[in-house]
C-alpha cells in the first residue's frame, strides 16, 4: 500500500522534510502500525515521535486514532497538539 504521510509544525523541523511518499509493507494498516514502522526507521523519525501519545494524527483531513484503518493512496498527517492563549 502506498500513502503520503506529512509533517507539521516541529516533526517537520526535526524530520527536515514536510513530506514523503512511502511503500507500507505488509502488516502496517493502522495509524498505529504506521506511526510504529516509522519509529523502527531510527533516527530521526523515533526521536521525533518519542512523545507518541501527544503526537496528533488525520487520515484523509480527518482526525484520526491509532486504531483507524489506512487504504491506497490516503495521505496521512502527523502533528503536534495545537495551542492558543
Amino acid at each position: 500500500m502506498k500513502v503520503t504521510v506529512l509533517y507539521f509544525a516541529r516533526l517537520r523541523e526535526a524530520l527536515g522534510r514536510e513530506r514523503e511518499a512511502l511503500e507500507l509493507p505488509d502488516g502496517v494498516a493502522t495509524v498505529g502500525e504506521l506511526r510504529a514502522w516509522l519509529m523502527q526507521r531510527g533516527a530521526p523519525w523515533s526521536e521525533a515521535f518519542t512523545e507518541i501519545k501527544r503526537i496528533r494524527a488525520a487520515v484523509a483531513q480527518q482526525m484520526a486514532g491509532d486504531d483507524t484503518r489506512l487504504s491506497d493512496g490516503v495521505e496521512v498527517a502527523f502533528f503536534p497538539p495545537v495551542t492558543g492563549g
